[in-house]
């Protein structure tokens, strides 16, 4: 039963699996998502970051459901939308938007702002052309651009100007969900923070809910409530996002973090050593992930329970949930300390 108290958004052991060929004969499957559970809050952001490949993108897809949910559910306000079948209805349609990575290929090229804007407002809002004017006129306005622009073909306009024409394609027809795919990933860091700063505030505006991908963690924790790390398609790792971020408590959420760049030269000297001292390797390929854990490959603090045993996700400090069997090491070794060996025969936690 719906009540207010009711996410608006709930992702069930989600699973998402794809048939691919390998020669004349045979085939072998991509298992892209694997058991995803996590809800967003109606005016909230959950952020789901990884390296490429970790299936975050997929995810995304599948609530938007432009990719095929092999397991679990999806949950919008109250209706499960694996049930749809083939059909999806107009309203989810219009209830869920997104937001992609490069407004280019998005976009029709052959058409103006104002042309791109009324056909979203037509399919989903019929209106009076006098009154629709008038609301192509008021978005234009809510996502910071000119009124003259309006007339503009996409290749007149920069980048973070595209992408805002593709954030008040999303608004025209009143969403409460947008998925925003990696939305800054291709903008500079001046032009990322301006549109993070106008997703922010259209979120406080419309009460909107985001799921947002990107793979910096410091530009997730920026803008979402939640967070939700992923590798090769399983959550290793979620939680508020400013505890996620200040005491990562898995080993990659502590390689992500040591990955990115701050400008306080000390704090950076100490990422920089965090990362020589515990990232190793390259992500595995998702068709053949190592068994146990799938990140001892590449792990630190990797034992041998770690290549036979996959771990659960479980506390790891309040509010807080890791996949980890080592979680209280993780936690005693500060920033740029040397992982302490974990013994052979010690156990992996349940």
């Amino acid at each position: 039963m719906k009540t207010a108290e009711t996410p608006l958004l709930s992702v069930e052991n989600l699973s998402v699996e794809f048939k691919l060929k390998a020669g004349l004969f045979g085939s072998r499957t991509l298992k892209a998502v694997r058991d995803v559970s996590f809800t967003i809050e109606r005016g909230k952001t959950y952020g789901l970051v990884g390296e490429s490949g970790s299936g975050k993108s997929t995810i995304g897809r599948a609530i938007l459901r432009l990719a095929p949910t092999s397991a679990g559910r999806i949950v919008f306000d109250g209706e499960d939308v694996t049930a749809f079948g083939r059909r999806t209805p107009l309203s989810f349609r219009r209830d869920v938007q997104v937001v992609f990575q490069d407004p280019m290929s998005s976009i029709n090229p052959r058409q103006t702002v104002g042309t791109t804007l009324g056909q979203a407002i037509d399919r989903h809002r019929p209106m009076p052309a006098a009154q629709r004017a008038k609301e192509i006129a008021k978005l234009v306005d809510s996502v910071g651009l000119a009124a003259y622009q309006v007339q503009r073909y996409p290749h007149e306009l920069s980048g973070g100007q595209r992408q805002r024409v593709a954030i008040a394609r999303a608004l025209a027809v009143q969403p409460r969900l947008i998925v925003c795919d990696e939305p800054v990933s291709a903008l500079d860091v001046s032009t990322q923070a301006q549109v993070i700063n106008l997703l922010m505030e259209l979120q406080r505006e419309f009460g909107l809910s985001y799921l947002f991908i990107a793979h910096n963690l410091d530009v997730v924790r920026h803008v979402s409530h939640d967070i939700g790390v992923l590798y090769l398609g399983r959550l290793v790792e979620t939680g508020p996002a400013d505890m996620v971020v200040e005491a990562p408590s898995h080993p990659y959420t502590r390689m992500l973090m040591a990955s990115t760049l701050v400008t306080d030269p000390d704090a950076q000297a100490l990422r920089t050593r965090e990362r020589r001292l515990q990232g190793r390797g390259e992500l595995p390929s998702p068709l053949s992930p190592p068994p146990g854990c799938a990140f001892n490959t590449r792990c630190a603090w990797a034992g041998e329970g770690c290549r036979t045993t996959m771990p659960q996700l479980r506390p790891a400090v309040p509010g807080v949930h890791a996949a980890c069997h080592h979680l209280a090491h993780v936690a005693a070794t500060p920033p740029g300390a040397r992982p302490q060996a974990i013994a052979p025969t010690e156990a992996v936690a349940a």
